[in-house]
């Protein structure tokens, strides 16, 4: 297909929204537009298009050519697409699931879309299934909650739990109200117990993502792939600074012990966790709110 051709195509569907003549009277299609990988220009191509579980769902299948399709390239590099179906604009974040997850969803699209299968038959590349889910809710839908948010919201009490030591490093460092309100050693034993319980939690929390979240995400986005590798580093960096402050407060002793020292290792965790969270919701957060909602509250 000629690019003219394709163009006038492109301009004949938003023109009868979405509904095409000829050989594509009655398909299903949408123009789903990328940022191209080398070029960074955007880039629109008119596809087949499916509904799936409630996604649109889009196929690599260049009908059956031995090369991925430049679009598909351009999905890997950056997710971000819109997408055009004629009664509907969307913005998405193109998923490619793998493994099992493709296996089903291949099935369910050569169901609805046999010829799929033909494409698939004549080459030995295996076809990839792109899913776009949706970033903005529908025009008059509520926004739902999202993986993201919940995980900005744990942020959010990790930030506290942080800021509440640094508060009880300085009480101890300056003899502040609160250290006259508690003797040092029971203000001692309190931050224990607090850096405790933030310690655990959060090295909890970087386990189920370096164990579960983030390798889901890389598999299904690969353009994520390095910002999670970062990620990752970021996450033992944090855990050896972490048995730093626990070894510190462990073992302070009142009136003989440096709370300076506890202040700057304290101060410092704090300059990396900030970083870290804001660098891990700037990368994640479109991502996991897109394709899985908020764990239920209690």
């Amino acid at each position: 297909m000629s690019n003219d051709f394709h163009r006038q195509l492109i301009a004949e569907f938003r023109a009868n929204r979405g509904e095409l003549g000829g050989m594509f009277e009655g398909w299903s299609l949408a123009v789903l537009t990328t940022t191209g990988a080398k070029t960074g220009l955007s880039r629109e191509v008119l596809l087949g298009y499916l509904r799936i579980d409630g996604n649109g769902v889009v196929v690599a299948s260049a009908n059956g050519a031995d090369r991925h399709p430049a679009w598909y390239h351009n999905i890997r590099r950056n997710p971000i697409v819109t997408v055009e179906t004629g009664g509907d604009t969307y913005r998405a974040i193109a998923a490619i699931p793998q493994g099992p997850a493709y296996e089903k969803l291949f099935a369910q699209v050569v169901a609805e879309a046999p010829g799929y299968g033909d494409y698939q038959a004549k080459t030995t590349r295996e076809i990839p299934v792109v899913v776009l889910h949706r970033i903005e809710p529908r025009p008059g839908e509520e926004r739902v909650k999202g993986m993201g948010d919940w995980l900005v919201e744990v942020h959010q009490w990790f930030r506290g739990e942080l800021r509440t030591l640094r508060e009880q490093a300085d009480d101890l460092v300056n003899g502040g109200a609160t250290a006259i309100v508690r003797p040092e050693p029971d203000l001692v034993q309190e931050m224990r117990a607090h850096c405790l319980g933030f310690c655990t939690a959060l090295r909890r929390h970087h386990t189920g993502e370096d164990s579960v979240v983030f390798p889901s995400l890389a598999e299904q986005f690969p353009a994520l792939a390095p910002a999670i590798a970062q990620l990752a580093e970021q996450h033992q960096v944090v855990a050896r600074l972490q048995d730093a402050i626990r070894e510190l407060v462990d073992g302070f002793v009142p009136g003989e012990s440096d709370p300076a020292r506890l202040r700057t290792e304290l101060e410092r965790l704090a300059g990396e966790l900030e970083a870290h969270f804001d660098f891990e919701e700037q990368a994640v957060v479109t991502a996991l709110n897109a394709t899985a909602a908020a764990p239920p509250t209690a």
